[in-house]
């Protein structure tokens, strides 16, 4: 997390369990919250384990002066849901200004909307966007069931006809191919989900032949497979040696250490930000969607700004020579 990052104190006003294991919080905070779009998102502290740590989550549309995001507790929580659903209304948090990088280009002729699960929560808003400026627009969204859909009620009346719903319980999923091969090449394709969902639906978008540039997806640096720990990097050619703390980034600390580092998404897309990993000593919890599935295998690079190592000390080449 950038250290201009922009913290302010908010309280919750208000809890509302909106599907199966998903509340909607409520946050005031006397002004600080300004207007902002759809696919914005809000950073927020929390403790984990006694430890503190940084979670993302996306603004859903409300009422001027307040911030509403919705969680979903998981079964294997690496504490950040945890700590979210243990909150009561009146207690008070960290969080950050709404930022977005996740927006709308306002540039398609047809837009396909994409969500499994709360990968809803940055969807929801765009979807009444979209409709809100006449915008043609198609939507599938897909969870376990119709129950752990938030907003499935809302989007009936807001899209009608134009939303498709997948219950995987009745061994219901979306057609990737087929929802990509209906799109005009014009159109885009906005998706949220988990990460093996972004990772099928960028492989469809490539067999598909289209430009990258319309595709957009949301990746969440804390969309990992371990809870965040603190773990050390050396840097080859620079001769130094970086603690990465269990709530920064890879790409923040180096920054922090004086070492010059290229970066243009910061969310595991675009990889500018990938170093090479010499040696390590321990796991690397690959967050990108940059990387295929036989690289992340070979672990000889890692993403910076959201990947990271399961503790431990790796060896890294960000490619710098004297």
């Amino acid at each position: 997390m950038a250290e201009n990052t922009h913290w302010h104190k908010a309280r919750v006003t208000n809890i509302q369990v909106i599907a199966n294991d998903v509340r909607k919080l409520t946050f005031a905070d006397d002004g600080f919250v300004m207007p902002f779009e759809a696919g914005s998102h809000t950073n927020v502290r929390v403790t984990i384990n006694g430890a503190k740590a940084i979670r993302t989550y996306s603004c859903l549309p409300g009422d001027p002066g307040t911030l509403n995001i919705a969680v979903k507790l998981h079964d294997q929580s690496r504490g950040g849901s945890r700590f979210m659903w243990s909150l009561h209304e009146g207690d008070e948090v960290e969080i950050s200004a709404p930022e977005n990088r996740f927006e709308l280009s306002w540039r398609a002729s047809h837009y396909l909307l994409m969500a499994g699960g709360i990968g809803i929560t940055p969807i929801y808003g765009m979807a009444k966007m979209l409709v809100e400026r006449g915008a043609a627009v198609t939507m599938v969204y897909g969870a376990a069931n119709r129950a752990a859909m938030p907003f499935a009620d809302e989007l009936v009346e807001l899209l009608r006809e134009n939303i498709d719903f997948y219950e995987a319980e009745k061994d219901q999923f979306i057609d990737l191919d087929a929802e990509i091969a209906a799109l005009p090449q014009d159109g885009e394709l906005y998706v949220c989900g988990p990460l093996g969902m972004l990772n099928a639906v960028k492989k469809a978008w490539e067999k598909s032949g289209r430009p990258v540039s319309r595709l957009r997806l949301e990746v969440f640096g804390d969309n990992g497979k371990f809870v965040e720990s603190p773990f050390k990097v050396e840097v080859v050619g620079k001769g130094i040696a970086v603690e990465v703390p269990a709530d920064r980034s890879l790409l923040d600390a180096l920054r922090d250490a004086g070492v010059e580092m290229i970066s243009e998404c910061e969310r595991g897309e675009c990889g500018l930000c990938a170093v090479d990993v010499i040696s390590s000593d321990s796991e690397i919890d690959h967050r990108d969607v940059f990387f295929s599935d036989e690289e992340k295998q070979e672990n000889h690079k890692m993403c910076s700004c959201v990947s990271r190592l399961v503790g431990g000390t790796a060896v890294i080449d960000t490619g710098y020579r004297a």
